[in-house]
């Protein structure tokens, strides 16, 4: 089994990174969509740093995957039917690295705005990166929800461009999966 990527296929710490920061991120989303519509109270604090630590997690996960590709680049898209498809294959995978670093950070600067500490599953304290404001705090978590709304749009792209291209031998879908 290949550890690093060749230029046919995903090595082993690509495909575990990629499966392993999807699904941390559908948690996150079931996780966050439930905490947001939730009434905040002591009972269910916990729910809110098990959700800071996952997403600092995830913004970990995607600097690790960012810096491996850097080293063991990916394989080529193949070529697809029509140039746009590849234009837009580009753009949603790209921008879905954007919003995995900006959505954590942004969720990090309003939990920082706060005042409140954020502890990294409860051993240890994150440093703040914004000082505590009330109108940042809010900037910052609206901010935080629209790009998360915007990653759900660009997942739902993401999946269904790899369902439609992924039947072939040599497709993305299945040198992801199977590398």
């Amino acid at each position: 089994m290949r550890f690093a990527n060749t230029a046919e296929g995903y090595g082993l710490l690509s495909r575990v990174l990629h499966w392993g920061i999807a699904l941390a991120i559908l948690g996150m989303l079931v996780l966050g969509t439930w905490i947001d519509r939730m009434t905040s109270d002591l009972s269910n604090f916990w729910l809110f740093g098990l959700h800071k630590s996952i997403g600092l997690t995830i913004l970990v996960l995607v600097l690790v995957r960012l810096a491996w590709h850097r080293y063991s680049p990916p394989p080529v898209l193949r070529a697809m039917q029509h140039p746009w498809e590849l234009y837009l294959a580009r753009t949603v995978h790209w921008s879905l690295y954007l919003l995995l670093l900006a959505i954590p950070l942004t969720g990090w600067g309003a939990s920082s705005a706060t005042g409140i500490d954020t502890l990294y599953f409860d051993h240890w304290t994150v440093p703040p990166i914004a000082p505590p404001s009330e109108s940042l705090s809010d900037l910052g978590f609206a901010v935080h929800g629209v790009l998360t709304k915007l990653l759900m749009l660009l997942l739902l792209l993401h999946i269904v461009g790899a369902l439609r291209h992924g039947t072939g031998p040599g497709s993305a879908l299945r040198r992801m999966w199977r590398g």
